[in-house]
């Protein structure tokens, strides 16, 4: 048995950060079902290397998921994402602040059907302020928090670390606020939403 053998997780994230933490929590034995668009689904499914037509960088933060594609932009595609969760524990995801409250996929919208759920938003501003419109890329976040000043050559330019710092350590920081609302949950009876 597994520690999180009993939750569901919707995973409607793409690309990196989110898609690690949910890897991680699928890993440690959570059911994380994997909602993604028609026409491509994960931006990552393209990324190199490519192993028999299948993208390395996406196996690698989607292993140990189940994969569905459900179109969010269509009423039935909302139907299904609805229905999902209305049972799910956790629904985490990372499109452009206001995308999901225009299909009816908010948080009020799905707390009313659920009000057990978890539902973590991880936009590279947040959902309030300034800046909550803008797009967030791992890059950004490397040279405005200024890890990019401490590599390279000596005198040189900034430059990007190997990997991607941004992203992995957001993906770590999700999965600790997912795990700590679920402990939350247990003493409350009510889910809650992370931003």
């Amino acid at each position: 048995m597994r520690p999180l053998d009993s939750l569901v997780i919707l995973d409607l994230s793409r690309v990196l950060a989110c898609p690690f933490a949910s890897m991680i929590l699928a890993e440690l034995g959570a059911t994380v079902i994997k909602l993604e668009q028609p026409g491509g689904g994960d931006e990552t499914r393209s990324f190199e290397p490519q192993l028999a037509n299948d993208s390395a960088y996406y196996f690698a933060c989607n292993r140990s998921k189940q994969s569905v594609t459900v179109n969010f932009r269509m009423p039935e595609g909302q139907a299904i994402v609805r229905e999902l969760a209305a049972q799910a524990d956790v629904l985490v995801e990372n499109f452009p602040v206001g995308t999901l409250a225009r299909s009816g996929l908010d948080y009020a919208t799905l707390k009313s059907i659920n009000p057990r759920l978890v539902y973590l938003s991880c936009t590279g501003f947040g959902q309030t302020g300034p800046y909550a419109h803008k797009k967030g890329y791992d890059t950004v976040f490397q040279a405005m928090g200024g890890i990019m000043s401490l590599t390279g050559e000596r005198g040189g330019g900034p430059v990007k670390p190997g990997l991607p710092v941004a992203d992995l350590s957001s993906g770590l920081w999700v999965a600790i606020a997912i795990l700590s609302s679920l402990a939350g949950r247990e003493k409350t009876g009510t889910g809650c939403r992370v931003d």
